[in-house]
């Protein structure tokens, strides 16, 4: 049987996700995750959070789109939401729908704001290693009744594969360097919406072209996406990026 376009696709994602530089940016990889889900699943949106590496409380780390980060926000905001409910449980989330009667819908104040957003939907998967969880990757949905139980299995395989290059190698697993990368994914989130609002307002972009812009020009010249949004918020724009004709 020969192999499909989304097939290929799949294959490629996977490679993607685990084959990294050594000195990889975590907080690229998970966000490159996000993208990968939405690329190859029919869902409107993805997002990531991670288990504290102190209090051991759910905190998002990235999305794929300002909409899916303003409702992560939204649930951290509220303390409800099915991102929260998933990373606390450490388990997956089968999809949930969030219309219906009132008294019927879980979460009753996060669900009219995703609603709102146009969101009637959500799963989630687990990020994690075989000896520790490490937080889910929520999924957003305006068409549930396109995601099926393959799809679900697709996110998983996505979301291990992402572990595993947190891990460096199978073979290698060790779970204070797995928590390291994440608590760097943590540190790094705030200086990236940092360079983003920068970007936004001197260009006059939204904040997703604004990433998009800033993760490649940061990919351009194998720089990490940390180090230029850290530049960026010192002050310290490079030229090019204020330049609208690239």
């Amino acid at each position: 049987m020969p192999t499909t376009d989304h097939e290929a696709r799949i294959a490629d994602a996977v490679l993607d996700l685990v084959h990294r530089r050594a000195d990889f940016d975590p907080l690229e990889l998970l966000h490159d995750l996000t993208g990968q889900a939405v690329a190859l699943l029919p869902v409107r949106c993805a997002g990531i959070t991670v288990l504290d590496r102190d209090t051991h409380e759910p905190v998002h780390v990235t999305a794929s789109d300002e909409l899916c980060l303003d409702l992560e926000q939204e649930q951290s905001a509220l303390g409800e939401g099915p991102c929260i409910d998933s990373a606390r449980a450490r388990r997956p989330l089968p999809v949930v729908s969030l219309t219906g009667p009132p008294g019927t819908v879980r979460w009753p104040r996060f669900a009219p704001h995703a609603r709102q957003a146009g969101i009637t939907a959500v799963a989630a998967v687990s990020l994690r290693l075989p000896q520790m969880a490490l937080g889910g990757m929520n999924l957003m949905m305006t068409h549930p009744a396109d995601v099926g139980d393959q799809d679900l299995r697709l996110a998983r395989t996505l979301a291990d594969a992402t572990a595993v290059a947190l891990a460096h190698r199978q073979d290698m697993i060790d779970k204070d360097t797995v928590l390291d990368q994440l608590q760097r994914a943590l540190d790094s989130r705030l200086v990236i919406e940092q360079a983003k609002g920068v970007l936004s307002a001197r260009l006059h972009l939204s904040m997703d072209d604004a990433f998009q812009r800033l993760r490649a020009h940061a990919r351009s010249r194998q720089q990490k996406l940390t180090e230029v949004s850290a530049r960026i918020a010192r002050g310290d724009t490079p030229a090019e990026l204020l330049d609208p004709s690239r």
